[in-house]
């Protein structure tokens, strides 16, 4: 029998591929006698905006590698959010107070910004709390870092010093990849004026390895030399990347395909530093309903906050773990389907395999240990469910939940309860407002008053199966070719949608002698009024 190692080494899952990756090169460093006592993780956050959607994203999908890598060796690990709050401020934010205030520290590192918030001592501050409370509240393992503490506290100045020694090659590497007044123009190291404290974007006069300092002049013209230690400077965006990679000694980190074009830069500046650079993992971007790259200043996207309303974080993780090398769709209408794949997947996962397990998103989604509950219930059907009963509390759907599940209550399927609020919520914003009642053909009515009579013979039957039979008999019986027609028209003359879950499931649910008045109520024209 195969031990559970094994079976994680021949798990298919990405995060277990992105793990033995990491794996290989953990082993060949310990081979080569550069081991760490750890294996480091980083995610970087930056902090001019608000935590976001692709932060949870990116946060999670590390998260996941990780916990794969942890089957596959005992070697510790740590994560590491990494906020660059030492980036100058180049734009006022539009969704921030006291704009006009902001505009005179332009330019100057994000911490050195006053909070237009009036909470913390720096705008910086401001947003590292709230993507450390932001991590915190879907209860990520991690450690916050801060850009302006590591340069300042010195954790990077010996690599900066090797950087300066190195300032040739590192401008080899970037010179090609600028037009031609950038070049002239263009430094890896990026002073903090003495006189004003902002970032400076400033050619060096001359640079001096020995010493460890570099030679500019400042804003007014006057000639500086300054230390590259100690927070006096800090590196453009890409050589600043390779260098923390270098200086942190970080063995893996993803991003998206925004960065692919600058990942070879990383990488060569980490090299030219003298240190192997980590293994990278990237995604795909999300799209808009339209197909259209979501960004957030179009506001074309959902946020976190947004899909928390409709729906819990565990499908919002299952959105982000399937297919991440693939551009998805990220808007509304997709909620009701990965809430329902998500329970779909949970249920599969108490039966199965070790094996199997590692190939399941619920084994990563809660770091494999998935809850026991049991969702007896579908998000889709508790949407036709609300539609059909014009229910406006939870206490009504319960009652229809407890005829169709008697075991089911609130106390101890919590999830199922928080799921009863999401879909009146989604059901008030999205779903009704976008219904399109139509009236039935002749050949439609026909079958759905048989479809009614055959309900009324059934009694108070609770099998999701003896429903459904009728159903698929009835349609058959009317010549209903291919039947997806007959659910079709089922739902757009009951429901004003095209598709919505099994019929027959949903009969049972609102129980089949309701059913069959609602289908007499839409053949009498009540909803199309």
């Amino acid at each position: 029998m195969s031990s559970r190692r094994d079976l994680a080494m021949a798990a298919k899952a990405w995060p277990f591929e992105e793990a033995r990756k990491l794996l290989a090169r953990v082993q060949k460093d310990e081979a080569a006698g550069k081991a760490k006592p750890y294996v480091l993780f980083e995610t970087g956050y930056g902090p001019s905006g608000l935590p976001h959607i692709g932060t949870f994203g990116e946060v999670a999908r590390t998260s996941w590698v990780r916990r794969a890598f942890q089957e596959l060796s005992d070697k510790p690990t740590r994560l590491i959010a990494f906020s660059d709050d030492m980036d100058g401020m180049r734009k006022i934010p539009d969704n921030v107070p006291n704009q006009e205030m902001l505009r005179e520290h332009l330019q100057r590192p994000l911490t050195s910004v006053p909070d237009p918030f009036g909470t913390h001592e720096s705008f910086a501050h401001h947003n590292n709390a709230r993507l450390r409370s932001f991590l915190d509240g879907f209860g990520f393992e991690y450690e916050f870092m801060s850009a302006t503490e590591a340069y300042r506290s010195g954790m990077f100045d010996a690599m900066l010093l090797k950087a300066l020694s190195v300032y040739d090659r590192i401008m080899d590497i970037m010179l090609p990849t600028l037009g031609e007044d950038r070049r002239r123009s263009y430094s890896p190291f990026l002073p903090i004026s003495p006189k004003t404290g902002r970032v400076l974007y400033v050619p060096m006069k001359r640079i001096d390895a020995a010493a460890g300092t570099i030679t500019y002049d400042d804003e007014d013209g006057e000639e500086i030399t300054q230390s590259v230690t100690g927070g006096r400077v800090k590196m453009q965006w890409k050589p600043d990347f390779g260098m923390r990679w270098a200086a942190m000694g970080v063995d893996f980190e993803m991003f998206g395909k925004d960065h692919l074009p600058n990942q070879p830069l990383y990488a060569k500046i980490c090299k030219a530093l003298d240190v192997e650079p980590p293994v990278n993992f990237v995604y795909e971007l999300f799209l808009d309903d339209q197909g259209e790259k979501i960004s957030k200043s179009k506001g074309n996207g959902i946020s976190v906050e947004q899909w928390l309303t409709y729906a819990a974080p565990e499908s919002l993780a299952l959105f982000m773990f399937q297919k991440p090398k693939t551009a998805k769709r990220l808007y509304f209408d997709i909620i009701p389907k990965e809430v329902d794949e998500y329970v779909t997947w949970l249920d599969k996962y108490q039966g199965q395999s070790d094996a199997d397990r590692f190939e399941n998103p619920a084994w990563h989604i809660h770091a494999g240990q998935p809850p026991q509950e049991k969702w007896p219930v579908s998000f889709a059907l508790l949407l036709n469910l609300v539609s059909a009963s014009n229910a406006s509390t939870p206490d009504i759907l319960w009652g229809f939940i407890r005829q169709y599940a008697p075991q089911a209550n609130p106390k101890d399927n919590p999830s199922l309860d928080r799921l009863v609020g999401y879909a009146i919520r989604y059901y008030e914003d999205f779903v009704k407002p976008r219904k399109k009642y139509r009236a039935p053909t002749d050949r439609e009515r026909a079958a759905m008053q048989d479809l009614a009579a055959a309900f009324d013979a059934l009694g108070n039957v609770t099998d999701p199966e003896a429903a459904q039979f009728q159903v698929y008999e009835v349609g058959k019986k009317h010549g209903f070719d291919p039947l997806r027609d007959w659910f079709k028209a089922l739902y757009e003359v009951l429901f004003g949608q095209e598709q919505g879950p099994r019929f027959g499931s949903f009969a049972v649910l609102y129980g089949v002698e309701n059913t069959a008045r609602l289908i007499r109520e839409g053949l009498e024209g009540r909803f199309l009024a």
